[in-house]
Parts: structure tokens; C-alpha cells; sequence
């Protein structure tokens, strides 16, 4: 399987990491049906993830907001995007 890295970010603010880094594919990942490959994180520097937004091989999209896991209905990298900075938001207000 071929992958082109099309997009990396890594930002660390006041304790926190924010990482995203997308490759693009020549077939889906098991469990998917689009042509990405993805791994948003937000967490603290000593190591705890907060939201984690991945889609690994047979698991297929999915998130993890603390320490649930959830389905993730991947709707386009824009809508990725939108919904981890959202969520980020909304744990990040709930702490």
C-alpha cells in the first residue's frame, strides 16, 4: 500500500500537544472506505490523551474522548477537522 503524506502539524501550547497528520492512500484502510489514512491528538506533555481521532487497521474511523472509544463517521477531511477541534472544545469545558 503506497501513502503520500499530505498533511503534518504539530503544536504545543501550555501543557497541551496538538498533533494531526493525514497520508493519502492507494486503497482504504480495512474498515474504511476512504482513501485516508489519519491521527488527530490532543493531549497533555506528560502523556495524557484527551481526544485522539485515528483509523487504524480493522477498527476502522473511530475517536477516543479520555478513555471512551467510539464509531467516527468519516464525512471528508474538512468534517475531521471541524469535529476534532470541537471536541477538543467540549471535553476541554467539561474538565
Amino acid at each position: 500500500m503506497n501513502a503520500e503524506l499530505i498533511f503534518r502539524q504539530k503544536e504545543t501550547r501550555d501543557r497541551f500537544i496538538r498533533e494531526m497528520v493525514v497520508w493519502r492512500l492507494s486503497e482504504p484502510v480495512t474498515g474504511c472506505s476512504h482513501l485516508f489514512k489519519y491521527r488527530f491528538y490532543f493531549g497533555t506533555d506528560d502523556g495524557l490523551c484527551i481526544v485522539r481521532y485515528d483509523n487504524e487497521r480493522g477498527k476502522g474511523d473511530h475517536k477516543h474522548l479520555l478513555s471512551i472509544e467510539q464509531q467516527y463517521a468519516f464525512q471528508g477531511l474538512k468534517q475531521l477537522l471541524f469535529d476534532f477541534e470541537a471536541d477538543i472544545k467540549r471535553t476541554m469545558e467539561d474538565r
